[in-house]
């Protein structure tokens, strides 16, 4: 079928056809797709990206040209077998350990104990925590590492957490499954806690690492689009990280986002966003906690 609407849609164009660059008209049929149901904003300076990005994409499907593949990805076709494959390599998956680690000392030294002392939560209730955009899974990771640092330090406590990992990317969710990384990448994570949630590959040569399966049990990773109206959450979370993510939208998408997140969030719970994302909380039931953390008013 594939390889049938990719004769069909090359064919039409004949041989004086085929050209290398997207299109304005194209690339507007893009943007448009991508800011209604990704959310993220797109402006014409991005063209050149975006081709770059496409090009792995037309090699693949051996498509001679950018509009050929729009034609193919905007077909009924296109949209069943092709569009997870545009997403992931649209959207950016940057990403690391004990990324702005400021966020995980506050976690473990101010929030946790507060909503224990306050609620019980992870005592008499589990506590729920959210990595609304997990890509590999190094952030639901590195708060897995922190949650059970915590539950060591203080054995007696019968603590009990449990982390939601989404992201839009289906391939990057298959990774993070996986949970097998290059040893570079788990350099920001102190040695200390390497050797405790870390296992090395039998094949030195590979120099590979993967998350202990204590850990990986605790993260439960699933696609969700944080464009969607329903994120079909069963619970309501208690600690929600959306960082480095409102960035990418306009503040409408930015405002409707943080309003959906707010909604799954318990009173008293606590959002984490990146350094670089300030929230102007008028109309939204957040206050400021710390840097980029905010706290959601009864």
């Amino acid at each position: 079928m594939i390889n049938m609407a990719i004769k069909m849609t090359s064919k039409s164009h004949g041989e004086s056809g085929y050209s290398d660059r997207l299109s304005k008209r194209d690339f507007e049929r893009l943007s448009r797709f991508i800011h209604s149901n990704i959310g993220i904003k797109m402006p014409w300076t991005k063209i050149t990206m975006v081709e770059s990005r496409l090009r792995k994409r037309l090699r693949s499907l051996k498509l001679g040209n950018f509009s050929d593949y729009c034609d193919f990805l905007f077909s009924d076709h296109g949209m069943e077998k092709e569009l997870k494959f545009f997403i992931d390599v649209i959207t950016t998956h940057k990403t690391e350990f004990f990324r702005e680690p400021d966020h995980f000392e506050y976690l473990a030294q101010r929030v946790v104990p507060e909503l224990i002392a306050k609620r019980g939560s992870g005592l008499s209730k589990r506590l729920n925590l959210w990595s609304a955009a997990s890509s590999k899974g190094n952030e639901a990771y590195t708060i897995a590492i922190v949650m059970d640092e915590f539950r060591r330090r203080y054995p007696g406590l019968n603590f009990d957490y449990f982390i939601l990992a989404t992201d839009i990317s289906v391939d990057v969710l298959e990774d993070a499954q996986r949970a097998i990384y290059n040893h570079e990448e788990i350099e920001p994570v102190p040695l200390s806690l390497r050797k405790k949630y870390f296992l090395r590959s039998k094949d030195p040569k590979k120099n590979l690492v993967r998350i202990v399966p204590e850990l990986r049990n605790k993260v439960k990773f699933r696609q969700l689009n944080l464009m969607d109206d329903d994120f079909k959450l069963r619970e309501p979370m208690d600690i929600i990280f959306c960082r480095n993510v409102i960035i990418y939208f306009d503040k409408k998408t930015q405002d409707n986002l943080i309003l959906r997140l707010c909604n799954h969030l318990r009173p008293g719970g606590y959002i984490f966003m990146g350094h670089s994302e300030v929230l102007h909380c008028t109309g939204i039931p957040l206050v400021s906690a710390a840097p980029a953390v905010y706290r959601k008013i009864v």
